[in-house]
């Protein structure tokens, strides 16, 4: 059986909804755009739906200029980009970065929304990953998220409830390789790029917020932390860089090239 690419996704807010692509260029800091901007507290910590399980109804889109915003109850944001005001240091988990401030109007907009003292910033600078040589804007250490469809099906297949991939915020989903494929497997041919798997991704509560409602629930984290639960941590997904640029396309043949040794 032939392995395709049947999900393309970024993220433009960290921790906002997710935007389906059909074709993107796959660049050093992964998908075009992806977690460009962020939301901090005045004490410049990120916030994400760890914190605000209503982030997950936030709607963006983002066109290289213009970022919108669309939520339940609000009025559209609709915020051209900023990136001559203040750089504020921010963090990211522990990891320390900058970003550019983008002014009262979307801070305030976001605040009212998510009734929490915050600021929206834009990536600036250079950030490494900690693993695997790759670059990262905001996103929580790597620039692409790679999960199996199969994987999906075999989780769903011990809930009661099955649940959407976008539970788990992927930025490639691969059909064809196998149910948990992804964690053997070290390199990946997509269409005519090549990605390294460089980390199993650790999954938190984010995981068990409805990407509709924002309501939260006990799944899918207990049940995969019955057989899931690898170095300490529950493990779903494999976080990736990318090896070799270029055009990606829902639809793309993926062939495994190298696998774990």
């Amino acid at each position: 059986m032939t392995a395709t690419l049947t999900e393309l996704n970024a993220y433009p807010l960290k921790s906002g909804g997710g935007t389906a692509l059909r074709t993107a260029e796959l660049t050093a800091r992964g998908l075009p755009h992806d977690r460009e901007f962020m939301l901090v507290a005045p004490s410049g910590r990120f916030l994400s739906q760890r914190d605000l399980a209503g982030m997950a109804l936030l709607r963006p889109s983002y066109d290289g200029e213009v970022l919108t915003v669309d939520a339940p109850g609000a009025s559209r944001l609709v915020h051209k980009a900023v990136d001559d005001g203040e750089v504020l240091d921010v963090t990211v988990h522990r990891h320390e970065t900058r970003g550019v401030d983008q002014g009262d109007e979307a801070a305030a907009w976001f605040s009212a929304l998510l009734d929490a003292e915050c600021r929206l910033v834009r990536f600036t600078g250079h950030r490494p990953t900690s693993r695997g040589g790759g670059e990262v804007m905001f996103a929580d250490g790597y620039p692409l998220l790679v999960i199996s469809a199969e994987s999906l099906a075999d989780l769903n297949a011990r809930l009661d409830v099955p649940l959407p991939m976008n539970r788990f915020r992927p930025s490639l989903v691969v059909e064809g390789l196998g149910a948990y494929a992804e964690d053997s497997v070290r390199l990946l041919r997509v269409g005519g790029t090549v990605i390294e798997m460089v980390k199993a991704c650790a999954r938190c509560v984010i995981t068990t917020t409805d990407q509709e409602t924002g309501e939260r629930g006990r799944e899918p984290l207990r049940t995969l932390a019955s057989y899931r639960t690898i170095d300490r941590g529950i493990r779903f997904g494999q976080n990736a860089v990318p090896r070799t640029l270029g055009t990606l396309a829902v639809g793309d043949e993926v062939e495994v090239l190298e696998r774990v040794r």
